[in-house]
């Protein structure tokens, strides 16, 4: 397997979820860069480096889902903006700060991101409200604002859109329903990594070449993602984001340990 080829498949998969799950992809695309090259004897890529392309590929695929979401009226706006422009500042903040803090903290700080909300998955909740349509949403707006500046700048250092952490704290702090947590996530995570993309480009931290390659499997495999999404039970795609949570921190941790 090319390097290259190996890249368009990871985009692909990634992109997938992205749509499926509303997650941007990063708590996917961060351990499959970092890990799986490797394995089939290909140049490791750099965590620097890997940041950038997590970014990049999140924003696109995010981009490319949100109008399907958008189309079902599970996309709040009021709810984007309020959390999406707090994650905009602070994210823009922690990715020009991540230059030069060193690549074993940044992998700590995601990692506790990681654990935080695989425990927050496991916790027990109603289903009976999750096909809610966005008009139908009410959250807390100040505490929306401040989870909004704390997390954007732990994502943004770590180079992910966060909605590996913003789902879970959408659906068990602001209780919003979960289709239109994942949908509002999509949009959200526009912000904060369009923010997060800007600094690690300004910072040479994009190799562009790689990303190119991410996207073309990225961009149309986040469409199908979304359309499959809409059409499975919200019980599966909770416990499917969990389970990929779950097992993205703790391989991890058991490499921070090491």
């Amino acid at each position: 397997m090319t390097f290259y080829l190996f890249l368009w498949v990871a985009g692909s998969l990634v992109g997938f979820f992205s749509g499926l799950l509303g997650i941007g992809g990063g708590i996917l695309m961060f351990p499959l860069l970092l890990y799986v090259p490797p394995l089939f004897g290909l140049d490791p890529v750099g965590v620097k480096n890997i940041t950038g392309l997590t970014m990049i590929q999140g924003f696109f695929a995010s981009l490319a889902a949100v109008f399907f979401y958008h189309k079902h009226s599970l996309v709040n706006r009021t709810l984007v903006m309020t959390l999406g422009l707090s994650l905009f500042m602070s994210s823009l903040a922690g990715s020009f700060i991540s230059k030069v803090v060193p690549d074993k903290p940044l992998l700590f700080i995601f990692g506790t991101l990681a654990f935080i909300a695989a425990v927050m998955m496991l916790i027990p909740r109603s289903y009976s409200k999750d096909e809610l349509t966005q008009d139908k949403v009410v959250f807390n707006r100040p505490l929306t604002i401040f989870i909004g500046v704390i997390i954007g700048f732990l994502v943004g250092l770590v180079g992910q859109g966060g909605a590996f952490i913003i789902i879970p704290l959408l659906l068990y702090v602001l209780k919003v329903p979960l289709r239109v947590a994942l949908g509002s996530t999509l949009a959200i995570g526009l912000f904060s990594s369009s923010a997060g993309l800007v600094g690690k480009i300004a910072t040479g931290q994009v190799p562009f070449h790689m990303a190119a390659v991410l996207l073309l499997g990225a961009i149309p495999a986040a469409r199908l993602g979304s359309a499959a999404g809409k059409k499975t039970r919200v019980e599966y795609l909770r416990w499917l984001l969990a389970l990929i949570i779950i097992s993205s921190a703790v391989k991890i941790w058991l490499d921070i340990f090491k």
